[in-house]
This record gives C-alpha cells, structure tokens and sequence, in this order.
C-alpha cells in the first residue's frame, strides 16, 4: 500500500466518523454499487484516480454520475474522489472498505464476521459451489441469486450485501481472500480482531475461553475466534491474527525436527 493510499484511506475512516444518523444499511449498499459502477466503468476509474485532476473536478463527477444516492453515501464517495490514491485499485478497496464498514456499524449485534467465516468455510470445502460463485462464465445476476439462495434465512442483510458484492466484483481475488478480508474490516469497525485457531480436534466451549482470554490480553484487543479443525496437525494449536501466525502444532514441530536431522 503507498503512501497515497494509506493518506486517503484515512481521510475516508475520518469522514465516516462523522457520517453519523446518515449511515445505515441502504448508504453501505448504495457506496458497494458504486464501486462497482466505478470498477465497470476504465474512463470512470481513470478520471476519479487520475493525481493531477483538481480535488473539484473529481468531486463533480462524483455529483453527476451519482445524483440519485443518498446525501451519506455521495459525501463519502466525494471524499474518496477528492483524495490521491496510490492507483485505481487501491480507490475500488477504499470505496468497498467504506461499504462494509458502514454495514457494520448498522448491524447492531448481528455476528457479520461468524457468517463470513461460515460461508467461506462452506465454499471452500465444496469445489462446485466455489466454482458457482467465482467463475468468470457465470453471470452476476446467477451469483447474487446463488448467494440470496444460500444465505437468504441464514445470515444478516449486512453479510449477504457483502458476500454479494464480492462475487460481482472479486477483482482477481480468491473467494476465501475476499471473505477473509471482509470479516477483518468488519470486525475492526468494531474495534476488534479475528483470531483463527487451527487444531486438530475441535476445543470445546470452555478452552475456547481461556484460549480467546489469553490472546486478547497479548494483544490488547477484544478478538473474535474463528475455530478449524484440521487432523493432519496431529495435536496443538495454530493460531493466526492478521499477518501473525503462532505455530504451535505438533504437525510444525515434526516439521523442524525433520529440517534439523537432514542438516
């Protein structure tokens, strides 16, 4: 991420601060249309990340191609248009950063992060249903309906906006990556982290607990736990938060016991 980027994702977290009563469920659905209007559009995404156009320029388009959104959702797209941003890509992932974070602030105690993570882990234990969702052959308007299918009594609106807008617009993502990414923005818009934990047999309720205790206090953070139940770790846990991965699987420790005998 350049600097650029990291200036203009910031002005935007700041400008939704102040969003306030105009945020809600609608404002997080109308900014994920917009990028995706934005993403279809090459002179559209040129024009709104191009570094040398006037602040201004970039805010009009914003009010013409947009008029018939929300008061919330325009300003917060005239605030991504009128910040540098590093490339094009990086101006779709702030726009997209902005959705969910506005969903998830309008989910009250809807578990967004828990339905991502189900949903991934459904997908990505069942090829077709990845293949269903991800593939370019297939046409958006079959993905979302898929999506509404599966996750239509199951999950909050909030979950289903976001996973339906990640298979319209995945751009060159896995679909495990996209859902991963998502539930991270979510749950800091909460203030918190997610915590995946790897071991070989599941941990009941209680070891769960400690587990969570532990790492939050390590941390300094309240973190959601997402439980894997993987057997060929043999025994131990493997825990990943964000770019952190503590490896204390049996399965690792056989690993560097080979590594050390062969040298």
């Amino acid at each position: 991420m350049g600097s650029a980027t990291r200036e203009a994702l910031s002005a935007s977290r700041s400008a939704l601060a102040t969003l306030g009563t105009k945020g809600g469920l609608a404002v997080g659905q109308e900014l994920l249309a917009a990028g995706r209007v934005i993403g279809d559009s090459a002179p559209l995404r040129a024009a709104l990340a191009d570094p040398s156009a006037p602040a201004d320029a970039k805010k009009s388009i914003i009010t013409n191609v947009f008029s018939t959104l929300s008061t919330g959702a325009r300003d917060l797209l005239s605030t991504v248009a009128e910040n540098r941003w590093s490339n094009d890509d990086d101006l779709l992932a702030g726009i997209e950063e902005l959705g969910f974070r506005v969903l998830a602030s309008s989910a009250g105690t809807a578990p967004i992060e828990a339905e991502l993570f189900t949903f991934g882990t459904a997908v990505s234990s069942d090829p077709e249903l990845e293949l269903a969702v991800s593939s370019k052959l297939g046409s958006n308007a079959a993905k979302v309906a898929l999506v509404e299918t599966l996750l239509g009594s199951k999950a909050s609106a909030q979950t289903i906006a976001i996973v339906g807008h990640l298979v319209q617009q995945p751009r060159g993502r896995r679909i495990a990556e996209l859902l991963s990414t998502a539930a991270s923005i979510v749950a800091d818009q909460s203030g918190l982290s997610i915590a995946t934990v790897t071991t070989a047999t599941k941990l009941d309720a209680a070891q769960l607990d400690r587990l969570g205790k532990g790492l939050a206090k390590s941390y300094g953070r309240e973190l959601r736990i997402n439980q894997v139940v993987d057997p060929t770790l043999l025994g131990g846990v493997r825990v990943q938060i964000g770019d952190d991965i503590i490896d204390g699987s049996v399965a690792s420790r056989l690993k560097e016991l080979r590594l050390q005998l062969a040298g």
